[in-house]
């Protein structure tokens, strides 16, 4: 089905609290970055956030689904999404937690 650059841009502005935020089109969905690091997902107009130690505590009793088929479970985010203090604390506890990318190796001329 794919999701909306609407929807997208409504939850990276109820993210903007934890730190830099951009998104990224993936093979027609999008992934979600908190600072350089890949955070969430959002598949199907659905909200999915990496799942870490840091934001199972913090969520406390959390929601759990794969984004896509196949692929392992995110914490699922659904009525709290409205709250942009939680979704923004969530995305910060959560961030760092998470490593950053690996850098890219330059591809010989």
């Amino acid at each position: 089905m794919g999701s909306s650059l609407n929807f997208v841009e409504f939850v990276a502005d109820q993210m903007e609290g934890a730190g830099e935020i951009t998104y990224k089109m993936m093979f027609g969905e999008y992934g979600l970055y908190c600072d350089g690091k890949i955070v969430a997902l959002i598949c199907d107009d659905r909200f999915f956030v990496k799942p870490t130690e840091a934001g199972r505590k913090f969520i406390k009793d959390p929601v759990e689904a794969p984004p896509y088929p196949g692929a392992k479970n995110y914490f699922l985010i659904e009525e709290m999404i409205e709250n942009r203090d939680w979704v923004s604390m969530l995305i910060k506890v959560s961030a760092e937690e998470l490593p950053l990318p690996k850098p890219k190796k330059k591809k010989p001329k």
